[in-house]
């Protein structure tokens, strides 16, 4: 082609895009505000200021997790790898975070630290910064206001109980890069934004955006105190675009309440009128006895040491569901165990399980994908035979001093997974009393769960990766409890009554102030097609969201049983297609 005739095509090229914008219709003016409207963003502008400063007094702990998916002709997507995370936040002088340690892998699944620096999502060939999923708790932390945005009004919008007013946001021209850019909710009483959604603006000489869309929801921890609770991010094309790759993430926070001081009145001595002395008359340990106080006493120590660092929930009802799950099993093989048996939840969602001595701790992740009380049934099997086994906890934690680290060193420096021998031992033992107990008859179920864990094992290393106990894998992949549900039926994605695994958030939410654990009310939702099922995967948060009540006001919620409990196949589709 000639010069002349390609600078020709050009300007065709350049005068056909200019008819095409002019003939382009402008965007009407955005409504101007009414003044209720211009009241209650003024109010929002104000409690924003008030939450940024409450959150700069806290340093919560922040976990993220991240899927990176293709396209899938049959499930429309899947995970393809994945990645975890998990600090602790600290603004009290600078925006900075302090990653968890992490010891290195046992099991073969995921060698090496994943630390909260590293570069993530290598298959989309990005990375993802340390601090840019927390970057989304604000809307702008410094510049939000009305000499930087302009608000129009959308509608009127309820969260759960609470009502809002909803606004979308765009910042003002020439106000620089990073500024929000979205929707707000903010509730009509003082005026505080619950939930936002949207990106931050790049500068317009980049080549690629620098920022992910995210929906960002706050919880009513306190009174009149809105904070952080969950973060939603789906990006359907990254920088691989051409190859039709994106990702799915969920960033939590809790622990805010860790950094406050000891109420007083935990450190009053109490004196107790006509006390008396009976050590006279009380019996001697035993030597057996004697030891079975110090593994108790190092038990203790541990699980305290956890709970302040983050990584264990306060006690709550629902451990009383996981005890009872556990002693279904103890009855039905007249179990005799040196002591009785407790359960608690850790906060994190890598599928793991241990047994801090006589107390049994089961991930939250792991108990959100576990459709039927018969797989929780089979995971307690597991550490119940530790127990009885005596494989117990390392008696070096009896002392305290041990235990005297950084937050950030925790799982690193306490070590509470078993050796392969003893998990190979204890996983003998597990089958036998899983097969003894109530649960034999449902073993089917067990093994289909397990089926859809050897099917996802390699895509999702990451969330298969133990940080603190036991793994449900063997070093080759293989389940340790695969003996259970041998005979179950083979793994069929299109068999709608068919539930394998359930997605992760389907059982628990967790309050981020008192860092306890709380059942899901959840209401029955039909599978449509095999997409639906989304076996230990990522979805959007939904919270139904609350004002806060004093513990002596808040609604008792009805006793609920284990995982799917009582239910049939057909109704535990409702709880995988259910987020939070």
């Amino acid at each position: 082609m000639s010069l002349r005739k390609l600078w020709m095509t050009g300007l065709t090229v350049t005068l056909a895009v200019t008819a095409a914008n002019a003939k382009k219709p402008k965007l009407p003016p955005p409504v101007p505000l009414t003044a209720d409207q211009t009241a209650l963003i003024q109010k929002s502008i104000a409690q924003e200021k008030l939450i940024v400063k409450a959150i700069q007094k806290n340093t919560p702990v922040v976990q993220t997790y991240i899927q990176n998916t293709k396209p899938d002709p049959v499930l429309y997507s899947v995970p393809v790898s994945d990645q975890y995370m998990l600090g602790r936040v600290d603004f009290s002088k600078t925006f900075t975070n302090e990653a968890y340690d992490e010891k290195s892998s046992s099991h073969g699944l995921l060698k090496g630290s994943l630390g909260f620096l590293t570069g993530m999502g290598k298959a989309l060939k990005m990375s993802y910064s340390s601090t840019g999923f927390m970057d989304m708790m604000f809307v702008d932390p410094i510049g939000y206001d009305r000499q930087h945005y302009d608000f129009t009004y959308v509608r009127r919008d309820f969260l759960g109980n609470v009502r809002t007013m909803v606004f979308d946001v765009k910042p003002k021209p020439h106000t620089g890069a990073g500024r929000f850019f979205g929707r707000i909710w903010v509730e009509d009483q003082d005026g505080n934004i619950v939930r936002f959604n949207g990106t931050y603006t790049s500068n317009a000489n980049d080549e690629v955006a620098h920022y992910f869309h995210f929906d960002d929801w706050r919880a009513n921890v306190q009174p009149g105190l809105w904070l952080p609770a969950a973060i939603y991010v789906e990006e359907s094309k990254g920088s691989a675009a051409s190859r039709g790759l994106g990702f799915h993430a969920q960033t939590h926070f809790w622990g805010y309440a860790l950094k406050l001081p000891t109420r007083e009145s935990d450190n009053e001595s109490m004196q107790i009128d006509n006390a008396q002395d009976q050590s006279e008359n009380s019996q001697d340990e035993s030597p057996l006895q004697a030891k079975r106080e110090w593994i108790s006493q190092a038990e203790q120590n541990v699980l305290d040491r956890l709970t302040q660092a983050g990584l264990l929930a306060a006690p709550s009802d629902f451990d009383k569901i996981l005890e009872q799950v556990a002693q279904n099993i103890i009855i039905g093989n007249n179990l005799q165990l040196p002591g009785d048996i407790h359960c608690r939840v850790m906060l994190t969602t890598p599928l793991e399980t241990l047994a801090v001595g006589n107390t049994i701790l089961v991930s939250k992740g792991l108990i959100d994908v576990l459709p039927y009380e018969e797989d929780l049934a089979a995971v307690l099997s597991f550490q119940l035979a530790h127990i009885a086994l005596g494989h117990h906890i390392d008696t070096r934690y009896a002392f305290n001093d041990r235990l005297l680290f950084p937050d950030s060193a925790t799982l690193e420096r306490i070590n509470m997974n078993h050796t392969a021998s003893d998990d190979e031992a204890a996983a003998k033992r597990a089958v036998e009393l899983f097969n003894h107990s109530a649960y034999k008859d449902k073993a089917a179920n067990v093994g289909l769960f397990f089926q859809q864990l050897i099917a996802r094992e390699k895509q999702l290393p990451a969330l298969l990766t133990p940080r603190l106990g036991d793994s449900l894998v063997k070093e080759d992949g293989t389940p340790w409890l695969d003996a259970i549900g041998k005979q179950s039926p083979k793994l069929d994605m299109a068999n709608l009554g068919q539930i394998a695994a359930l997605p992760l958030g389907s059982h628990l939410k967790n309050d981020p102030w008192t860092d306890k654990v709380i059942q899901l009310n959840l209401r029955g939702v039909s599978i449509l097609n095999p997409s639906d099922k989304l076996p230990f995967e990522i979805t959007p948060i939904y919270f139904r969201l609350q004002r806060y009540q004093p513990p002596a006001q808040a609604v008792q919620q009805p006793q609920q049983t284990a995982p799917a409990a009582n239910t049939t196949p057909q109704t535990a589709p409702a709880q995988a297609a259910q987020p939070q």
